[in-house]
């Protein structure tokens, strides 16, 4: 594989459980992803498409296979080294994870928590930047039990990228979205990725940000091959 890959993985196996309830979810998967690229991952639900997806974010330990992020070789990874990953990727999760009892904009701000080198004023103006690029600039000071689901989302990827990651992982980032909001959060992840070099491995569903991809890989009761250029569907 290109050494300059940012995501470099082979023989990819893992399991849930133990002994007789013991099941795999991924099969000897290959990958790569290059600098600056937008890859769809697609697959039918409980294909093993975010099992993948956090074992890069290194929110999950590699069991077998190799798998190389961002320069990091994650199969023999300790929790520091995993630690020093996450600090570098930007995920957005389909679930938010957003802390309700926070207001939209502290839900941002909190990404610079772990960054003492930035200071509390430039962590508000970023966050106050980022948020606006998603159309929430009337609700900045919400708390985020009272935004809709959309709006939810929209705090998710801005706090996703607002620390201008080298990486950014995307779980379904459009599927709570309008369709006009879902395209300008779709773009604003393409020109990321063109931009900056920042590549893109985004899950989805969404045919409508198909024409964003670079390519598109599709996953399979846990094994993951590519779709042919003329033969893109979701």
């Amino acid at each position: 594989m290109t050494t300059n890959a940012v995501i470099s993985g082979a023989g990819i196996n893992f399991w849930f459980g133990e002994d007789d309830l013991r099941k795999q979810i991924l099969f000897e998967v290959s990958l790569q992803i290059n600098p600056g690229e937008v890859v769809l991952l697609t697959g039918p639900s409980g294909s093993g498409k975010t099992t993948l997806l956090t074992l890069i974010a290194g929110l999950r330990r590699m069991q077998e296979g190799e798998l190389t992020v961002l320069g990091h070789p994650l199969h023999h990874a300790t929790p520091a080294d995993l630690l020093a990953l996450r600090r570098r990727i930007g995920f957005i999760f389909q679930a938010h994870n957003l802390l309700p009892f926070l207001t939209a904009i502290q839900n941002v701000q909190v990404m610079f928590d772990l960054q003492p080198e930035i200071s509390k004023r430039e962590a508000q103006d970023r966050s106050k930047q980022i948020l606006c690029q998603v159309g929430l600039q009337d609700r900045l000071t919400y708390p985020v039990s009272r935004l809709s689901g959309g709006q939810r989302q929209r705090v998710a990827v801005a706090r996703a990228l607002v620390g201008d990651p080298l990486l950014v992982l995307a779980d379904e980032p459009t599927s709570a979205l309008d369709g006009t909001t879902g395209r300008e959060v779709v773009n604003q992840l393409q020109a990321l990725a063109r931009e900056r070099g920042r590549p893109i491995l985004m899950v989805t569903h969404d045919p409508r940000i198909l024409d964003v991809a670079d390519r598109v890989l599709t996953m399979q009761d846990g094994r993951l091959s590519e779709v042919p250029r003329n033969g893109r569907t979701l």
